[in-house]
């Protein structure tokens, strides 16, 4: 059977020139896989002029290549999660991914994207690799129902289960995870990113960099930029100096992981996520269809190159499939490669001057893939983001003196929580006298404000402390904080600290662009 994705199979994208120009703009993103696709399309909704180059097709490379699994959960188990991080450090990763899978969820419901997105459960159950020795089921029981206690610890909800669905094992159980068909949501975003002064290309390789004034070199032209994206899987060096460069290189290891895909017979199995407890793990999703259904299942994992045998590897997770599921027609085969750092979790920021990059995602690509694409987005932005000091390139050990706390833990609820709800309108003429509303106008986010008398003020309804996004007080017709109790006017003065400068003016235009500058 040849190796072939069923992502790539069942889905297409849509095809993109090569580089054909010199080209300005104010952010480049390389790479056009879901770290770099989702990047793009957020800034081109932020206002920003995006130009995104990938060297073969977008969406065709690793992230095709995956088992699309949608999950907060970690490849770190939660109670070695805790004890490498403490509590409220471990939460923060866990908050980061869920923030990751509200995005996804939110973009396709705003663009109408069919991509088959779902909230399902997910579970994590004992070893399949212990199928034989039914005493290491119970002896995997205790850590599980730890793993559950921890997770519901930081207000995620879990629940213990002495016999999960399909493999009859203990195991836990996490609601509100996700699946989605990678290739059709890429798709959909590809479509919506070219066009209005922004660009995709295809078949365009980076070849080089240069600081001052920030450019690269694409495919024998040049693009001028005022920001750079990485979204490389492995990052390209850049503008970063050689030794820095080697040493994330350092620490990051290849594995390649394998997939198949098999038919089966509608309702054989529930429509959830599943992965064990194995070193490496085993993993497997429902792809429900029309007429039947398939199974993508996943594992055998092993450092890239260190392997003499790879179809041997497909020959092991058939077996292991028919060991729970013997009438599984298998269809695809397929494997991929997964980046590791070394201690778990991603390396996402920027790693030079105006250079941004997003790696090590394990088995959480796609999760935290789209979490490097929300945090570039704002890097570029100039944004601040909850985690920014959560995933730093530069960290040895994660500082104990970074204050994300529960007792904080408003800040970046409502950081995702706000910029990802819908706004309260598009146009000014929704706006009442002696009301506010947060609208998106000429493509962003703007507390508007229009007076008794009819007079309009318009903002950036960042806050000037930490930049949580204000909320209309019909009270006392101000503009006020969620996250730190901030206050400002109506017109934007700063009424009431931490902050100590007013909201940013923004002057809206006809033509679509809008105009910064200061309220007083």
């Amino acid at each position: 059977m040849p190796s072939k994705s069923y992502w790539r199979d069942s889905a297409s994208t849509p095809r993109f020139s090569a580089l054909n120009r010199d080209l300005t703009v104010d952010v480049l993103v390389i790479g056009g896989g879901i770290t770099g696709i989702t990047a793009a399309y957020l800034l081109k909704q932020a206002g920003q002029s995006v130009a995104l180059i990938e060297r073969g097709r977008c969406a065709m490379a690793d992230t095709a290549c995956t088992s699309a699994h949608l999950t907060y959960v970690t490849d770190i188990r939660p109670h070695k999660l805790l004890r490498q991080l403490g509590s409220d450090h471990a939460a923060a990763v866990w908050d980061a991914g869920a923030g990751a899978i509200q995005q996804i969820e939110t973009i396709v419901t705003d663009e109408e994207i069919e991509c088959r997105f779902a909230r399902i459960p997910g579970y994590l159950h004992a070893s399949l690799s212990s199928e034989a020795h039914q005493d290491s089921k119970e002896d995997e029981s205790a850590a599980l129902k730890d793993d559950a206690q921890t997770a519901n610890g930081w207000d995620f909800p879990a629940t213990y289960l002495a016999s999960v669905p399909v493999f009859d094992r203990p195991g836990v159980k996490f609601p509100e995870q996700g699946r989605f068909h990678p290739v059709e949501y890429l798709g959909g975003l590809l479509g919506r990113i070219a066009g209005g002064g922004c660009h995709v290309f295809e078949h365009t390789e980076a070849t080089e960099f240069t600081a001052d004034p920030l450019s690269v070199k694409a495919h024998g032209h040049t693009i001028h930029c005022g920001y750079v994206v990485i979204a490389t899987h492995v990052p390209l060096q850049g503008n970063t100096n050689l030794a820095s460069a080697a040493l994330l290189q350092s620490k990051l290891v290849p594995y390649t992981s394998y997939v198949i895909g098999a038919r089966v017979a509608k309702g054989t199995l529930p429509d959830a996520l599943f992965s064990d407890t194995s070193d490496p793990y085993y993993y497997l999703r429902l792809e429900p269809r029309r007429a039947d259904d398939y199974v993508i299942f996943g594992g055998e994992d092993h450092k890239t190159g260190q392997e003499e045998d790879p179809k041997g590897r497909f020959e092991k997770l058939e077996q292991m499939l028919h060991l729970f599921l013997p009438e599984a027609d298998v269809r695809y085969r397929w494997s991929g490669q997964v980046i590791e750092s070394v201690d778990g979790l991603p390396y996402i920021g920027e790693t030079a001057e105006k250079q941004f990059v997003a790696t090590g995602f394990a088995g959480n690509g796609l999760t935290f893939g789209t979490l490097g694409g929300m945090m570039a987005c704002d890097a570029a932005l100039g944004r601040k983001n909850p985690w920014t000091d959560l995933f730093p390139v530069e960290r040895k050990k994660l500082s104990a003196a970074w204050n994300y706390v529960r007792e904080n833990a408003d800040y970046p609820y409502y950081m995702v929580k706000d910029r990802l709800a819908a706004a309260e309108g598009d146009s000014l003429r929704v706006l009442k006298r002696g009301e506010g509303k947060i609208l998106t106008l000429d493509g962003q986010r703007v507390a508007a404000y229009r007076d008794p008398k009819g007079k309009v003020t318009t903002l950036n309804p960042s806050c000037t402390h930490l930049g949580c996004l204000v909320h209309w007080n019909e009270v006392d017709t101000t503009w006020d904080c969620p996250c730190h109790g901030s206050r400002f006017q109506a017109t934007g003065a700063c009424m009431a600290g931490p902050a100590e400068t007013p909201l940013e003016a923004v002057g809206v235009s006809a033509g679509g662009k809008a105009k910064s500058g200061s309220a007083g």
